[in-house]
């Protein structure tokens, strides 16, 4: 019986970590650069978008497509980063059982 409540309690250290990481994840931001830094996406959380720098030189008529393109770029770029920090987070917090395939668990990183 004491090895089920050490386990229990386990869980239970676990599970709180995983909320401190949730709540870390929410809390994360990155920024993406494209065309050499002229332009500038910033990201938050699970991805929203939280601001856009465009280098003056880009609004100029007849660069739209290539604009749209390096906005484009630039969030892939910040998505990439953040997607980093927050599986970095969520390793950290799954410990030892990051990467398991226990089945009727989610996969940890």
């Amino acid at each position: 019986m004491k090895d089920l409540n050490s386990l229990m309690q386990q869980a239970q250290a676990m599970q709180q970590k995983l909320q401190d990481a949730q709540a870390r994840m929410a809390e994360s931001s990155a920024s993406g650069t494209s065309g050499g830094g002229l332009v500038t996406v910033a990201l938050k959380g699970p991805g929203e978008m939280t601001g856009v720098t465009i280098d003056d030189s880009l609004l100029v008529p007849g660069e739209g497509e290539i604009l749209a393109d390096l906005i484009v770029a630039a969030h892939a770029d910040a998505k990439r980063k953040l997607d980093e920090i927050n599986n970095g987070l969520m390793r950290d917090a799954a410990g030892p059982l990051a990467g398991m395939n226990i089945p009727g668990m989610p996969k940890l990183f």
